[in-house]
């Protein structure tokens, strides 16, 4: 199964992106500005106190609330949310529980969606697969 190696991977991978250097965080640029599109999953583990960042749990940007409930209903066991991420389009996906390949679609769509139209028309002239 998957794990924070295989994510960084796949996100270096595309176009334009960047891995934060204070945390484990990836975005891609557009027009000067740096768009997450998945990061580490920080939980409260105490109420009122900070957040602990979790290597087995990470936050993956989709499309929109449709994509996002179409996630959360298709596998508990891999997907699941929280009340910080109400109305925001992100799913938290458990690493251990998903395949290598599975997650890789997810971070390309997550990119897709915070990625300019350009780029994106670009990476798929070069990429037959998509």
């Amino acid at each position: 199964m998957a794990d924070q190696d295989d994510v960084r991977r796949i996100a270096l991978a595309l176009p334009a992106t960047s891995e934060a250097g204070d945390r484990f965080a990836f975005s891609v640029a557009d027009k000067g500005k740096q768009k997450g599109f998945v990061w580490a999953w920080n939980e409260r583990v105490e109420p009122k106190k900070p957040r602990v960042p979790r290597a087995d749990v990470v936050a993956i940007r989709v499309l929109d609330q449709d994509d996002k409930e179409a996630l959360l209903s298709s596998d508990e066991t891999r997907f699941f949310t929280e009340p910080h991420y109400d109305g925001f389009p992100a799913v938290l996906v458990r690493l251990p529980a998903i395949p290598v390949d599975e997650l890789e679609e997810l971070i390309v769509e997550a990119w897709r969606c915070q990625a300019s139209r350009a780029l994106v028309e670009s990476f798929d002239r070069g990429n037959p697969d998509t």
